[in-house]
Order: structure tokens, then sequence, then C-alpha cells
């Protein structure tokens, strides 16, 4: 196993509670739209075994091209040691990456794509929106319905409607709305949903979805292949 180390070249503020950590990316290292990786921070691998503590599962909000890794995350008053550590890193400290995988690129179907997440989830999306909107290869079209009750919208420079690119954004600030949209774009049967939050989140809308005919192949989460049966299982 690779890792590598880092540095943070820059901190954007994004909403009083996310930030945006750009880092150096190395010469070799490579990924997809829709990739998660390891993010680990320093002395993390110093004993026997790694300290999970210092580890976390997280997004790539930017893609290559970019030529930064960006990880975006919430960052609250009250967090975890690993949240109170990075809130206190600077631009030039280091931090290590590995394991990167996407579990959810984009598919190229000819089909209607629908990304339902709910607050910083956007994160993984941005890279797919982005990968979209450069190339619009066989996709029909993309729609983004987001929930965040901070009504704090993030990157919201991309995620707005372009018509002419057929790609809408839609945000939600209260459950309540955010279902009934989801019960709307269920009229299509033959879309691809893509789901990002929780998990608690990532159940309630399968529920919403499979009451509504769509079935589990239609359904992409950001999950490892040998976790999607505990979400997708029908039986």
């Amino acid at each position: 196993m690779q890792i590598y180390w880092t540095k943070i070249n820059k901190i954007i503020q994004e909403t009083p509670e996310i930030r945006t950590y750009l880092l150096e990316r190395p010469e070799d290292f490579t990924w997809v739209e829709g990739s998660h990786t390891h993010f680990a921070l320093e002395g993390f691998n110093a004993g026997d075994k790694p300290n999970r503590s210092l580890i976390r599962h997280m997004s790539i909000s930017t893609l290559p091209h970019e030529n930064a890794i960006g990880i975006t995350t919430r960052i609250r008053e009250q967090c975890s040691e690993f949240k109170a550590i990075l809130r206190n890193l600077g631009v030039g400290d280091e931090v290590a990456i590995f394991k990167t995988h996407s579990n959810v690129p984009l598919n190229r179907e000819d089909k209607n794509v629908y990304l339902l997440s709910s607050g910083v989830g956007l994160a993984t999306f941005r890279p797919l929106v982005l990968d979209y909107l450069e190339r619009p290869d066989h996709i029909n079209q993309i729609h983004s319905l987001n929930i965040d009750s901070s009504k704090n919208f993030l990157f919201t420079d991309i995620f707005k409607s372009a018509p002419d690119k057929k790609f809408t954004a839609q945000f939600a600030d209260n459950r309540k709305d955010y279902y009934e949209e989801v019960k709307k774009l269920a009229a299509d049967k033959d879309g691809l949903f893509y789901i990002v939050g929780s998990d608690e989140f990532l159940l309630q809308n399968i529920e919403v979805l499979r009451e509504r005919g769509i079935k589990p192949e239609q359904m992409m989460l950001d999950k490892h292949e040998q976790q999607l049966p505990n979400f997708l299982s029908f039986e």
C-alpha cells in the first residue's frame, strides 16, 4: 500500500462550518470522478497498528485536471479529535492519503442521471457534474437535488441550473420538501439514482425510490461492493 504524504496548499472556508482543503497533487497520484480516499493526519502510522482515530474516509471534491486534491468537510464547534486537529492545521502542513477508489463513477448509458445528496455529500458529486459539463456524451441530462437544513448551500457556482447543458440543480432546506421532490424524480422509471449521505439518509431514499418501482441496479451508492447488500437487498 502506497502512502502519499502531501502538503495543504490552500484552505477555502466554503460556509461557516464547511472547509475545502486543497492538497498538493503528487506526480503519480491519479483518481476518477466520485473517488474517495483515506485521509490521515500525522502520527496515524507511528505505532504498531494504525491509529484509526486519525484516519477518515473522505470524498475527493476535485478532478485531476484542477491539479489539486480537494477534501471538503464539515467541522462543527463540538467535533471529534480528528476534526479538532484538522481545524488547527494550516497551509504547508502535511497530511497523508492512501487507498483511493471510486464507487460512483459516472455511468454513461444514455439515461437521465439524478444526484441525491445531503449537506456536504454534495462534495462527492462536484467532480461528476464537472465531468458531465465538460463531456456530456451518453448522458441525457443530470438533475441534482441536495438537502441542507443550514441553508448554506455548497458549490453554488457549479450547482446552478444550465438548461442549455441539460443540467438542473435544486436545493431543499427541509426533509418534507426534499422527499416530495424525490418522489417526483422517481416517476422516471429508467433513470439512474446516485445517493450520497449518512447511512440513514441512504436507507430513507432507497425506501422512497423502491416504493415507486426503482430497482436496486438503478441506485448507485458510495459504498464498497460488499456493503451494498446491507442497503439494496429487497427481500
